[in-house]
């Protein structure tokens, strides 16, 4: 298989595009040359940029999308990342920023520069797209504007396409609400030093101050109302991308983001919102949240958004070791049965319903035909496998998860299976929690073969501080045998790739209402080249009494820890 960055689908919603008049990114100019050393960045004011008198790299930098010849440089320019305006208090003119690309992180090795139009349009963001360079292979980069550098940036491209072996460590996080804790997870990964970063979702959340609780009250609020417009979606991602540790997350390694809902609204569903008498109103709010999410991610050109639409699901090869499918499964989707939440209803099983949408599971069917990789990878947002939520003969599940659109999900896994593919893993975000779940050829059948793995990463925040079950088992594992863990604790995954085994580290943080707290690996598992399944190789819960990582109190009883599950899953 030869992916690359123009692997990608050409679908639409199924919805008539409405044209809202927004500017749909940044114009930006890769440039740049492959001769001689480039001199050292150069620190003077630029006579083609209006002198700024504050540092504007207040948003830091980030890079994504690598691919073996090149990348995406991201950073936006604000001097006020809270303004209500969504500008960020910058002057309403365009700004030349220069980059520059170099092989050490003191750009005494410098490979590529070029300058890049920081548009008022687009919120003063910056897309350089550098090319040619060198597979496989550590970069930094920076920006200057004015008298201004920004921090620097670490990155790597992917290997060459029939590069062979190796070892890629990858990790992958979901949900972080501002409100709920401190971002100690995205510290943390940043210090374990990965080489690519997947976010699965839930990068920002949409609601007003204290209208999304943690148990115990919140300790951070929203900044202005919830996000329905382009300056209160730019605001937002603003006052994220303000925090300093997850700049640190992003400057570490490149990253490949897709959105799940709370970046638009809660359990929303192609044309669907939440609140039904709301969806008049979502295209327009689907064009805001997708031009301030192009905006403040480092995505490829060929995301730019077209009004209520953007291209997110996408595949990246890394070598002959890993395809990664990052799915989108909120753009075209058939809206929730059974009035959504959890529940059991005929619809649930309806052959013709389609949670990533019916060409999108044709564009997933046709890359695992095509694959040659050891590892297949889907990044994807929601709950893959099974969790009746009762032991009663009924079947209720999240009908926000596959779980609600079980036709679908069998269909999915036909495909990987009728591909022949080596090793199917499904990554997932979404939920709060770690989680490791089989995933089964049938999930309505116990003794069904195991057909691929999904490993669940919990939340960075949402939920606030959160709990361990010293079995790591949750009560729903009793009668859905595909659930092998779970812990309440919040943090991210980390993943070790070789071509022999995909090694997986469920690493937790004790608190994060509290900043700067310690991180743990609690459980460790891996899945065997050719080996259908998982096995658990480490076991270390958190100790309740005595600890000197400031233990939480003693886990809750079933009935709570079920209310918990339920009740992060509304939200």
């Amino acid at each position: 298989m030869h992916t690359s960055r123009t692997d990608l689908p050409g679908t639409t919603s199924r919805r008539t595009l409405v044209r809202t008049g927004l500017v749909t990114g940044a114009v930006v100019t890769a440039g740049g040359f492959a001769g001689p050393r480039p001199a050292l960045l150069d620190t003077r004011a630029s006579a083609a940029s209006p002198r700024l008198r504050r540092n504007p790299f207040t948003l830091g930098v980030a890079s994504g999308d690598p691919s073996p010849g090149g990348v995406v440089l991201w950073t936006r320019l604000a001097l006020d990342p809270l303004n209500d305006s969504g500008l960020g208090g910058m002057p309403r003119r365009d700004y030349q920023v220069r980059w520059q690309l170099s092989r050490d992180r003191r750009f005494r090795r410098g490979v590529r520069t070029g300058t890049a139009r920081a548009a008022s349009a687009a919120a003063h963001s910056v897309h350089v797209e550098p090319s040619g360079l060198r597979p496989g292979t550590e970069y930094f980069y920076r920006f200057r504007v004015g008298q201004w550098v920004s921090p620097v940036g670490r990155t790597r491209t992917a290997p060459a396409y029939d590069a062979s072996g190796g070892t890629l460590a990858m990790s992958f996080v979901s949900c972080s609400q501002y409100e709920h804790g401190f971002f100690t997870a995205y510290r943390r990964l940043a210090q374990d030093e990965p080489d690519l970063v997947l976010h699965l979702g839930d990068y920002q959340y949409e609601y007003t101050a204290d209208a999304y609780v943690a148990p115990g009250g919140n300790v951070r609020d929203h900044r202005g109302p919830e996000t329905t417009t382009l300056a209160g979606y730019r605001q937002r991602l603003a006052q994220y991308k303000s925090d300093a540790d997850l700049q640190a997350a992003h400057a570490v390694a490149p990253w490949l983001v897709v959105f799940d809902d709370h970046e638009v609204d809660n359990n929303w569903a192609d044309d669907v919102a939440e609140k039904p008498e709301e969806s008049a109103a979502l295209p327009a709010r689907r064009a805001a949240a997708f031009q301030a999410y192009y905006e403040n991610m480092p995505l490829r050109r060929t995301s730019v958004p077209r009004g209520p639409d953007i291209s997110i699901h996408r595949r990246l090869q890394w070598g002959r070791l890993a395809n990664f499918h990052m799915l989108d499964t909120r753009q075209f989707r058939d809206d929730q049965a059974c009035g959504d939440g959890y529940d059991d209803c005929p619809d649930a099983d309806a052959p013709e319903r389609s949670l990533p949408g019916l060409q999108q599971e044709r564009w997933l069917a046709d890359g695992f035909a095509r694959s040659r990789a050891r590892w297949d990878v889907l990044g994807q947002q929601v709950f893959f496998g099974r969790r009746d939520s009762t032991a009663t003969p009924d079947n209720t599940v999240s009908m926000d998860a596959w779980d609600g659109y079980r036709a679908s999900r069998d269909r999915v896994v036909r495909s990987w299976q009728s591909a022949g593919v080596r090793n199917p893993v499904v990554l997932t975000g979404d939920v709060h929690a770690h989680w490791a779940s089989e995933v089964l050829q049938d999930f309505r059948a116990a003794d069904s073969p195991v057909v691929g793995s999904e490993f669940v990463c919990s939340s960075i925040t949402s939920g606030g501080d959160g709990y361990d079950e010293p079995t790591g088992q949750h009560p729903w594992a009793a009668y859905n045998p595909n659930l092998r863990f779970w812990t309440n604790l919040r943090g991210y995954v980390n993943t070790r790739i070789t071509p022999q085994a995909f090694e997986v580290d469920y690493r937790c943080v004790t608190r994060v209402k509290i900043p700067d707290q310690p991180v743990f690996t609690r459980a460790r598992f891996v899945v065997e080249d050719g080996v259908r399944g998982m096995r658990q190789t480490f076991d270390n819960p958190l100790p309740t009494r005595g600890s000197t990582l400031r233990a939480l109190p003693a886990p809750r009883t079933d009935a709570q820890k079920i209310a918990d599950t339920l009740a992060a899953e509304t939200q």
